[in-house]
């Protein structure tokens, strides 16, 4: 259904809070349904032994009336199988003894890891779970916060984790059970909720986190997101990924550091083609470490200052300084000295490539 025109960002917020889920675990069956299953299977175990003890009531032995009816077949077979064993109904034939040991016994052990299991899965399991996922969140700290694991988040939760970056150190956060079950496998931490409330970045630690990645892959809800972290927290670099030019101002107003449009930086790709078939491939081996070359952004070492921008320990090639907000070409005289608090841009080689 079409939103209203006239609704604001903060009136939709309102709208799509639906309730949070402060821990995630994928479960293919509800509570219930599991219970039912479990139940079913036990109940028809406890049929199939029934049918098999009134197929063979002559084997059995009734001490008080020495008469066996189905209803003490039914009798006979819940003492049996849960153990109890009164004694005034027994089997007496060979026969019938050996039914026992042979089908009811392991029955009685099935139907006993089935309620065994019910129980660890519903009381034992799910508290440790809570304990442990509260655990991890007190623990946060220095992380990264992906929210959003669409296209763009998926590949840029991979490309951290070959950059080295530990993935017990990401948390991703994403309505969609499909997806998070990819990101499962990853290793990270993750959690199916609505990144736009409050209490769904709060669970994370959102104030103590290194950096937040927003790809909601929605502008208006993109935007929202960011609002919301940028209120949360103050001073954590926000990256978020935009489509449309008209956004990417609106995105930056609403607290983002970084507004990445995957849009323009395409055409600017394939306009660049057109000029050197080889403009786009080493763009391409800039931006990921998978790549013989590497754009790394740092801050300058106590070595490296008064140094030029050429001069650097690493050996890499100086492109860019930031200083003080200001960002400074190798060209520009201001590189040909470095500053304590600068921050550089340059190009290093990876692990085992060879200098180009």
């Amino acid at each position: 259904m079409a939103e209203p025109k006239g609704r604001t960002l903060f009136q939709r917020k309102a709208l799509l809070a639906d309730q949070f889920r402060p821990l995630r675990r994928e479960v293919r069956l509800p509570v219930w349904g599991d219970l039912g299953i479990r139940a079913g299977i036990a109940f028809l175990l406890l049929g199939m032994v029934i049918m098999i003890h009134w197929w063979d009531r002559a084997g059995l032995v009734d001490n008080f009336d020495k008469h066996i009816s189905f209803l003490d077949v039914v009798y006979f077979t819940m003492i049996s199988v849960t153990t109890t064993g009164f004694g005034d109904i027994a089997p007496v034939s060979d026969r019938a003894r050996l039914i026992e040991a042979v089908i009811v016994t392991p029955v009685r052990i099935a139907v006993l890891f089935i309620f065994v299991g019910a129980a660890y899965d519903f009381v034992i399991k799910r508290s440790w779970e809570k304990w442990r996922m509260a655990r991890i969140q007190e623990q946060l700290t220095g992380h990264v916060v992906v929210l959003g694991y669409g296209i763009s988040g998926a590949q840029s939760v991979g490309e951290l984790i070959e950059r080295g970056v530990d993935p017990r150190s990401i948390v991703v956060i994403d309505p969609s059970e499909d997806r998070l079950a990819a990101a499962e496998k990853l290793g990270v931490n993750v959690m199916a909720a609505d990144a736009t409330r409050d209490e769904t970045l709060k669970a994370v630690r959102i104030a103590e986190a290194s950096s937040v990645l927003v790809s909601a892959g929605r502008d208006d809800t993109s935007i929202l997101i960011v609002l919301t972290v940028r209120h949360l927290a103050p001073d954590v670099p926000i990256s978020v990924v935009v489509r449309a030019d008209d956004n990417e101002l609106l995105a930056r107003q609403a607290g983002a550091n970084n507004v990445i449009n995957p849009v323009r930086f395409t055409g600017l790709l394939l306009a660049g083609s057109v000029k050197g078939a080889h403009i786009a491939d080493y763009l391409a081996d800039l931006a990921s470490v998978g790549g013989r070359v590497q754009l790394v952004e740092r801050e300058v070492t106590a070595q490296e200052c008064g140094r030029p921008i050429t001069d650097l320990t690493s050996g890499g090639q100086g492109l860019r300084v930031y200083r003080n907000g200001r960002a400074i070409g190798f060209w520009e005289d201001e590189c040909q000295v470095l500053r304590p608090g600068d921050v550089v841009v340059e190009i290093v080689p990876t692990a085992g490539s060879e200098a180009e």
